[in-house]
């Protein structure tokens, strides 16, 4: 049986592999993988604000999800875009629902509001995701990108998480959340 827990820098390598499998697709408007190095920042930077969840099983992760504000401005802090990536051999178990589950439950501790996510489309694994997690999509991007030799189209979905409060407070970093309630969450999408 696997667990989700939270990533580490140690982490960096197996989720660059993971990564590395969709550079060459237009899943990620990437285009060249970054180093190890240049990951492990991304890894800690992210992860300093927003959960960074992986899903590990016997010592092996298999694939990892991650939030970051959805823009830097002050008024956007209470919403948050979404990403995971599955190793190829991992999908369709069920990982991901377990993976944004627990992500969006601890955004909704921080005080995130809404959350997004942008998926290339067409992309049937992740539009599939998104609508049986309770997300809608809410517009499309035309020719967004261009990648593997086409001009790309992405469409945004959308998911209300918590209540909107006249008066929110500001979000709080992950590591402000209870550390027994994370564990709660995480133990639990882990069954």
């Amino acid at each position: 049986m696997g667990e989700i827990r939270f990533a580490a820098a140690a982490d960096a390598a197996a989720l660059l592999g993971i990564y590395g499998q969709y550079i060459d697709t237009p899943i990620t408007f990437e285009c060249a993988l970054p180093s190890e190095e240049a990951f492990r920042r991304r890894v800690a930077e992210y992860g300093a604000a927003c959960p960074y969840l992986v899903w590990e099983e016997d010592g092996r992760i298999l694939g990892y999800a991650y939030a970051h504000r959805l823009g830097e401005r002050a008024a956007y802090q209470w919403s948050a875009e979404l990403s995971i990536y599955l190793g190829r051999d991992s999908t369709g178990r069920g990982l991901g629902r377990r993976l944004y589950g627990a992500l969006m439950e601890l955004l909704r501790l921080q005080g995130v509001r809404t959350v997004y996510g942008c998926v290339t489309l067409p992309n049937a694994g992740s539009e599939g995701l998104h609508a049986a997690m309770g997300f809608r999509l809410t517009g499309t991007w035309h020719r967004a990108g261009f990648k593997c030799g086409a001009w790309r189209d992405v469409g945004w979905f959308e998911k209300t998480i918590a209540p909107y409060a006249p008066s929110p407070a500001p979000v709080r970093p992950i590591g402000e959340v209870p550390a027994a309630a994370a564990a709660e969450i995480l133990e639990r999408y882990s069954r």
